[in-house]
């Protein structure tokens, strides 16, 4: 009998134990220096690698950051920093969106990040990660309270625009294609979705 056979199963790579990060621990590296010329982002204890960025992201990310530029004080625009979310989640997650935008600047965010409710939008920019996004990063805003988020689709040249946050995620999700324009919920100012989007 083959000694193989003696080994107990198991589902496969996801069955073995691994190393979740606490808030805590994941200051402490980037203190360190741990992660020097590195960029991560803790979702759930999770180190999500935010290295890397294909061409078609970046230039989207280009984009809506000058779309935004024309609609907000630069200084309220924010590109890949870090917020705070809900204290359920807090000890585990550090988000950051590829944009965001401030409902006002205050000195205190020298001290400390700002929270999801002290947000007007957050967008994130997806090719590979869309499923992630328009899941648990989802969830992780409408926790923290963000009002608006926005999933702009490279792959498929949408936008998924998300508002009403509740601790369950947000209770009004709507498709926008890129013929057709967007507003935030606070402003007037109105953006066709292709124009965020790189050409083709």
């Amino acid at each position: 009998m083959s000694a193989a056979l003696l080994w107990p199963l198991q589902a496969g790579p996801e069955a073995l134990p691994r190393k979740r990060f606490t808030r805590e621990e994941f200051d402490r590296l980037i203190e360190s220096g741990f992660f020097e010329g590195q960029r991560y982002e803790l979702i759930d204890g999770d180190l999500i690698d935010k290295m890397g960025q294909n061409p078609p992201n970046a230039v989207a990310i280009q984009l809506a950051l000058v779309w935004l530029g024309t609609v907000f004080n630069l200084k309220l625009i924010r590109v890949q920093l870090s917020i705070e979310v809900s204290t359920a989640d807090r000890l585990g997650s550090v988000p950051e969106p590829d944009l965001a935008v401030l409902a006002e600047w205050k000195s205190e965010y020298a001290k400390r990040h700002p929270r999801g409710d002290e947000l007007l939008l957050a967008i994130e920019v997806s090719d590979t990660s869309a499923a992630f996004d328009l899941s648990r990063k989802a969830l992780l805003y409408a926790a923290a309270g963000v009002p608006e988020y926005w999933v702009l689709g490279l792959r498929h040249r949408l936008l998924v625009l998300h508002r009403e946050p509740s601790d369950t995620g947000y209770r009004s999700t709507r498709l926008f294609a890129e013929h057709e324009t967007v507003t935030l919920e606070s402003r007037s100012e109105a953006v066709r979705v292709g124009d965020l989007l790189p050409t083709e």
